[in-house]
């Protein structure tokens, strides 16, 4: 019997994470008659644990934190091998990107030195990858928690410095502020990531394409990871088929969603080489003529 309410483990408001959770809950629900209800959390550090311990029954990850979490080296659960997640379907790239007052005079990672930085909510990815990299390249910055659109906030009204987000692009807080003022928008330089990311292998380089944001003249490259939807190894096979078939098969209605959902196609499942997939994802894939490898079948 399939349960009436499901529940998704999204991020804050503000955040990619919500809009996209919120419509990928949507949609599946018109497909199957169950509601699925996006919840506001931390992001994916929380959200891995939440689906480990059956608290939600669909979560939304990157790669890098919910590897972390696999082998027992979550923040939230140190010491518990989340071992009981099961991946869904391929959503998007989340970059490291940050914003800040165009009067402010920052417009550089190294610029961030000595200040005061928002660094989205506890839990987050941004909160555990930027203070890591930050120190990596010898930057020291006062980091506070807290949600996108609060930090956005923050930013516009001379509270802090500069909101550093992981999210996929564009983030809406982003894109709300440049709306109100004038910013500078950027992410870590080309020498920046050739001095971090060999330490990083769920890191990689890509780039803020210049037509996300009304203040962006041209691409900025940027630090990102990709993100998946996950579940629980016991869920519905049926069910997690249906998730995986309706999102995958319905990219045109994703990316009136949100815009990351460009990334949001079938073969994107390749991005995914640390998570065993769940039972219903792979018939799906498999059906489609995509072929999961035997080590990450569920």
């Amino acid at each position: 019997m399939r349960p009436p309410s499901l529940s998704i483990a999204t991020g804050s408001q503000g955040a990619t994470y919500y809009i996209y959770g919120s419509g990928w809950g949507n949609l599946v629900g018109e497909e199957t008659g169950s509601t699925f209800g996006a919840e506001v959390t931390g992001g994916p550090v929380q959200n891995v644990t939440l689906v480990q311990m059956g608290e939600s029954d669909f979560g939304m990850v990157t790669t890098g934190p919910a590897y972390q979490a696999w082998k027992g080296n979550s923040e939230l659960a140190p010491g518990v091998e989340h071992t009981d997640i099961r991946a869904v379907f391929p959503m998007y790239q989340t970059a490291l990107q940050v914003i800040a007052l165009e009067g402010s005079g920052i417009d550089s990672i190294s610029d961030l030195d000595g200040k005061t930085v928002g660094i989205g909510p506890a839990g987050g990815t941004g909160d555990m990858y930027f203070p890591q990299l930050f120190d990596k390249l010898g930057i020291t910055v006062e980091a506070q928690n807290g949600g996108a659109a609060d930090q956005a906030g923050q930013v516009q009204d001379g509270l802090i410095d500069a909101f550093a987000f992981a999210s996929g692009i564009p983030v809406s807080a982003f894109s709300q502020l440049e709306a109100q003022a004038d910013v500078n928008i950027f992410s870590f330089s080309e020498e920046e990531m050739a001095q971090v990311l060999g330490d990083y292998p769920e890191l990689s380089q890509s780039a803020i394409p210049a037509s996300a944001y009304s203040s962006l003249d041209e691409d900025v490259p940027a630090i990102s990871l990709w993100n998946f939807a996950i579940t629980n190894k016991d869920m519905s096979e049926s069910l997690v088929y249906e998730v995986t078939k309706t999102v995958m098969e319905n990219q045109k209605r994703m990316k009136q969603v949100h815009g990351s959902a460009r990334e949001t196609l079938p073969e994107n499942f390749v991005h995914n080489t640390l998570i065993p997939w769940h039972p219903g994802a792979v018939r799906w894939f498999e059906e489609n003529g995509y072929d999961i490898p035997e080590d990450l079948r569920g």
